[in-house]
């Protein structure tokens, strides 16, 4: 079983030691994150996890991120290029807050467990970080560690049936799942209705930075594109662009053939 059948039909690994990791530390480090983020993090308690964005005022996304609420810290997992560019976002809206954040990237790693099969691989047993984050959207988690540790808990995961998936095999099941990777499918010019990833946003929260944008296109009923999932009939991914896709303009934005589906599969957005 190669990695992506693993993904599709069993358990597989993935390295996700690049992807940028930062902490959120300080009394005030709740209520600040929750002013700068669309999601509601103040209600979040230890063990919690949520899915939230960084907005511009212009409601635009600067960033997407994964949050885990830990007792003392909160855990701010995103793409490996948006590290530095998430910790200066958020630092400019810091005033007299009580918060830091720490870049903790080069010191911890991260493996996601994925497949069908991910649940039923209960995580090694020691001093880890275990979030509900999957990178494909398969059923899994994702395990934080020390750096050091990367390679004995891979042993482990290898021992329990496991299979290595490489970056590409993970990409193929995120395309065929619809779910979208910010860089490529959610981009500094998406509104967050346009993604169709509303579980980022929480419109009982009160303020945030970008708020009265996403308030007003709610209040407005529909924006003018949204992030779709096309099949299409073929055994070459279109390019990246605007392309007519089955009489359907769409700018498609990643593309993968589907060894599952015998077709391709393509994330795009489609205006109405």
């Amino acid at each position: 079983m190669n990695g992506y059948q693993a993904l599709r039909r069993g358990c597989a690994w993935l390295d996700l030691a690049a992807r940028g990791r930062i902490e959120a530390r300080g009394r005030d480090r709740a209520r600040f994150l929750h002013n700068v983020t669309s999601n509601d993090v103040k209600k979040m308690v230890p063990g919690d996890a949520c899915y939230a964005f960084l907005l511009t005022p212009q409601g635009r996304i600067v960033a997407d991120l994964q949050l885990l609420c830990l007792p003392d810290r909160f855990l701010i997992d995103t793409e490996p290029e948006l590290a530095e560019k998430v910790r200066q976002h958020i630092l400019k809206y810091k005033v007299a807050d009580q918060v830091e954040l720490v870049d903790i990237t080069g010191e911890t790693t991260a493996i996601g467990v994925e497949g069908p099969g991910a649940p039923e691989l209960k995580p090694p047993q020691g001093d880890y970080i275990v979030a509900p984050f999957t990178v494909t959207g398969q059923p899994g988690y994702r395990i934080y560690t020390p750096a050091a540790a990367r390679d004995e808990i891979a042993r482990y995961l290898e021992s329990a049936g496991a299979v290595a998936a490489a970056a590409s095999e993970a990409r193929t099941v995120r395309i065929e799942n619809g779910k979208p990777r910010y860089g490529e499918d959610i981009l500094e010019t998406s509104l967050p209705q346009e993604t169709e990833q509303m579980q980022a946003v929480s419109f009982t929260k009160g303020c945030y930075i970008g708020q009265e944008i996403v308030e007003r296109i709610r209040a407005r009923g529909h924006v003018h594109r949204h992030l779709v999932r096309l099949e299409i009939a073929a055994s070459e991914p279109p390019a990246a662009g605007k392309q007519t896709i089955e009489g359907r303009e769409v700018e498609v934005t990643s593309a993968v053939y589907s060894p599952e589906l015998g077709r391709v599969v393509a994330l795009g957005y489609a205006r109405e």
